[in-house]
């Protein structure tokens, strides 16, 4: 089908870091960290609690990074804490005073799979799924399917325990391209190199395919598309956003120099979990910060496993990818470092 690359304000129409609501007509914003700049946006909005909650997420945030790992988890906890409640502020969304999730251990030796966390039907956790458009049933899930589910640390869990198969493809050139013949709209992206071939493909979740009319490259798409018209760009845009927040349930990002975008694959057991990384997180550093506040020792022992290193990833690594996709949800805008320009 002949198609071509949409283009909005004067670049290509693409993904946003955004899940909720995103800003496509707002340029990137360059910063080195987002802390002031949403601590800004909060008070030109005037909103004064979420800025209190935000204000305080950076105090337990700044904590963590000095604290021994057995202690960090308490801090970082409690900084995504309160970003969450600055967040679920800004939009009005009531979230009482329960935290909304529960942790607990089951019988056997120091593994992340006898860690379990259970997401409640009420409170803060719950909250912050319906806005990402996730529904919540007391879901229980390991502390090792969480882990596993996470882009960022996903290098870290195949070093770690290799016996299981890698879970995200890594994606190049997202973008959003139309039809030449009909109003039709769809989401498109490469296969990169090392992932370019048909193993990949037989792993496509359901509602994406490989394009065949790039027969010498592997070029996926997702099958779904959107009515996408040139003359009425402000209507087309909103059906964009309504498609790219289905989209987003399926891809995700990771935060660094430089965006980089993943396809969580198909063809796999009830250990994907079809949920976005924000709450996958805030949920597995609650069940970290209960051993750390209740079981130390259960906690330092889990540091002398073969997930050890893991671990330690994890906790160094959410924090920042936290408040990255926190700082985009709260503002809808795009952020990366200054070199990135």
């Amino acid at each position: 089908m002949p198609e071509k690359e949409i283009i909005y304000k004067g670049k290509p129409l693409t993904l946003h870091k955004a899940v909720s609501s995103p800003h496509f007509n707002e340029k990137t914003v360059l910063v080195t960290s987002t802390w002031d700049y949403v601590d800004l946006w909060l008070k030109r909005a005037k909103h004064n609690e979420a800025r209190f909650f935000w204000g305080q997420a950076r105090s337990f945030y700044e904590a963590t990074t000095n604290l021994p790992k057995t202690s960090a988890p308490l801090t970082a906890y409690y900084c995504f804490l309160n970003a969450t409640k600055a967040l679920l502020l800004t939009r009005g969304h009531q979230f009482g005073d329960q935290h909304g999730v529960s942790g607990f251990a089951v019988a056997g030796p120091s593994a992340l799979s006898n860690e379990k966390v259970k997401f409640k039907n009420g409170g803060i956790l719950p909250s912050l799924c319906q806005l990402l458009g996730e529904t919540v049933n007391q879901d229980i899930y390991s502390l090792k399917d969480i882990l596993y589910n996470l882009p960022y640390i996903h290098r870290a869990y195949n070093l770690t325990l290799p016996s299981d198969p890698e879970l995200f493809i890594p994606l190049r050139n997202p973008k959003i391209v139309r039809s030449d013949r009909t109003h039709e709209a769809w989401f498109s992206a490469e296969l990169s190199e090392k992932f370019a071939n048909q193993h990949t493909i037989n792993k496509l979740p359901i509602g994406f395919e490989r394009d065949l009319g790039y027969p010498e490259e592997y070029v996926i798409r997702c099958i779904r598309r959107f009515d996408w018209r040139p003359k009425a760009k402000v209507a087309s845009l909103q059906r964009y956003k309504t498609y790219h927040h289905r989209l987003r349930q399926e891809i995700f990002f990771i935060n660094g120099s430089s965006k980089r975008w993943y396809l969580k694959r198909g063809n796999m057991d009830n250990r994907l979990i079809a949920r976005n990384a924000l709450p996958l997180a805030f949920a597995a550093m609650h069940r970290l910060s209960e051993l750390s506040r209740y079981s130390p020792e259960k906690l330092a022992k889990h540091f002398d496993c073969q997930h050890n290193w893991l671990l330690s990833e994890f906790i160094s690594a959410a924090p920042n990818q936290f408040i990255d996709s926190i700082s985009s949800e709260i503002t809808g805008h795009e952020f990366a470092l200054p070199e990135r320009i």
